[in-house]
C-alpha cells in the first residue's frame, strides 16, 4: 500500500515538473523571439505611401554602388570617379536621348549626369524594357565583357538593354527610355546623407 501511495505522488511531481518546465521554456522561447517577431514589421513612416528613405554616402568610395529599397523597387546610388563623369558628355552619339528629354526625372536634374551632385549618382535600379533589374558594368571598353565600344554602364541580361553610367539607354536597345531617377536631395553634416523619395526645398 505504502508503495502506490509513494508512485502516485511521484507521478504528481514528474507532471508538475513537466508542465513548469514546459512552461518556462515556452517563456524563454517567446522573449527570444519577440524582437525577431517585432522587426518584421516595418516602422509606421515605412508604411505610409511612398515615405522618404535615407542612405548613409559619406564613406562610398569612388566607383562604389549600394542598393536602397524604395517603395518596393532598388534604388541604386552610385559614387561615379572624375573618370566616369567626364566620359558622359562623350556619349551622346551612342544615346538614344542623351538630353533625357523623353525621361522621368526631376526637373532639378540636368545635364549629362542627370545628378544633383556631379559624383553621386541616384537612379531606380529599374529597366524601361520589361521592369528586370540591370548590372553595373563599370569597365570600359576592352577592360570589360561588353566589348571595345562599350562607354561603362548598365546592362539588362533579360533582354540585352544597355545604359550609361547616367542610366540613358543605348542605341539598339529594346527598352524605350533612359531609367528613371527619383526625387532626392542631400542633408545631413556635409550633405553625407542622400534622402530617396522627396524632393529639395523650393524645388
Amino acid at each position: 500500500m505504502t508503495a502506490i501511495v509513494r508512485d502516485n505522488i511521484d507521478e504528481k511531481r514528474r507532471r508538475l515538473l513537466l508542465v513548469a518546465t514546459s512552461a518556462a521554456g515556452a517563456a524563454l522561447a517567446g522573449g527570444a523571439a519577440a524582437p525577431l517577431l517585432v522587426s518584421w514589421f516595418p516602422s509606421a513612416r515605412a508604411l505610409a505611401a511612398g515615405a522618404p528613405v535615407e542612405a548613409d554616402v559619406s564613406k562610398l568610395e569612388p566607383g562604389q554602388q549600394i542598393t536602397i529599397e524604395w517603395r518596393g523597387k532598388p534604388v541604386w546610388v552610385l559614387r561615379r570617379t572624375p573618370e566616369m563623369v567626364e566620359r558622359l558628355a562623350k556619349n551622346a552619339p551612342l544615346l538614344v536621348d542623351p538630353e533625357s528629354q523623353a525621361s522621368k526625372q526631376p526637373a532639378y536634374v540636368k545635364g549629362p549626369g542627370r545628378s544633383i551632385k556631379p559624383d553621386i549618382f541616384v537612379v531606380e535600379g529599374v529597366c524601361t524594357h520589361l521592369g528586370c533589374s540591370p548590372t553595373l558594368k563599370k569597365e570600359v571598353g576592352a577592360a570589360s565583357d561588353m566589348g571595345a565600344e562599350w562607354p561603362g554602364g548598365y546592362y539588362c541580361p533579360c533582354h540585352n538593354s544597355r545604359f550609361d553610367l547616367a542610366a540613358r539607354v543605348l542605341k539598339g536597345s529594346p527598352a524605350p527610355s533612359n531609367m528613371t531617377v527619383p526625387p532626392y536631395h542631400f542633408a545631413g553634416a556635409g550633405e553625407g546623407v542622400v534622402v530617396i523619395g522627396e524632393d529639395p526645398k523650393g524645388a
